[in-house]
């Protein structure tokens, strides 16, 4: 078994028959041809219509066939902790396969390495909606996310949104990872960045201004990090809704 950070890009098969395992899952997504799978018990192939998801430490072997190319994530099992309980081939459909063309027009592009991470987290969100329904979040982190949506603008620690949802932090963050597979302080982060982007590309409110409404008093922090969050400075996404 072998162990890789969070890696995401195009790749594509030949005909030999290879088999092997390793300590994070992996997910295999089409473009063109098809790649001939077994992973575990379970044979398939992924094709237009159809992605494989192979857990962390599952042996599987593949072969592609004719001309072939796939998006290829592999995900540590941290990222993804729920991952391995969808279905070894799981059938896409057309809104899930206009999300993987933008994902591979992302790539092509060579596009910021943490909006890719963001853009996959969403697909696995959307993967798991499609086969399982809207995941029921416990009620303590329903409790905790609706505080934080809104009082974005406000200094918020986990100590704060544990007296709201009436755990003590240690169990905050454990049912965030459950639920999320992120920590508290992570989903509030990600809230405010979205939030800002959303102000950004309306138009309507100064980029200090929009600091301030999620959370940041010092205009060169926010962007400093927006520009981390999404690969490119909050004036970028301003310049890009201006000249929409």
């Amino acid at each position: 078994m072998s162990s890789a950070p969070f890696v995401l890009d195009l790749r594509s098969y030949d005909r030999e028959t290879r088999r092997h395992r390793h300590d994070y899952h992996q997910l295999v997504l089409p473009l063109a041809g098809e790649l001939e799978m077994q992973i575990g018990m379970r044979e398939g192939r992924v094709h237009s219509r159809q992605a494989a998801i192979i857990g962390a430490g599952e042996d599987h072997a593949f072969a592609g066939a004719a001309a072939n190319r796939f998006i290829v994530a592999d995900i540590p099992v941290a990222l993804a902790p729920l991952l391995q309980r969808l279905p070894a081939f799981i059938d896409l459909d057309d809104g899930l396969g206009r999300y993987i063309g933008f994902l591979q027009t992302e790539l092509e592009q060579g596009g910021n390495r943490v909006v890719r991470r963001q853009m996959l987290l969403l697909l696995l969100e959307l993967l798991n909606a499609r086969h399982y329904g809207a995941p029921a979040l416990d009620r303590r982190v329903r409790t905790a996310q609706a505080w934080i949506d809104a009082h974005l603008d406000a200094p918020l620690t986990e100590a704060q949104l544990a007296a709201v949802a009436h755990i003590s932090p240690r169990q905050l963050r454990a049912l965030f990872r459950e639920s999320l597979a992120m920590t508290p302080q992570q989903y509030l982060l990600e809230r405010r960045m979205q939030a800002a982007w959303a102000l950004l590309e309306s138009g309507e409110l100064s980029i200090q201004r929009i600091a301030e409404r999620v959370g940041y008093s010092s205009l060169a922090a926010f962007s400093d990090r927006f520009r981390r969050h999404f690969g490119k400075s909050p004036r970028h996404f301003r310049s890009r809704a201006l000249q929409g």
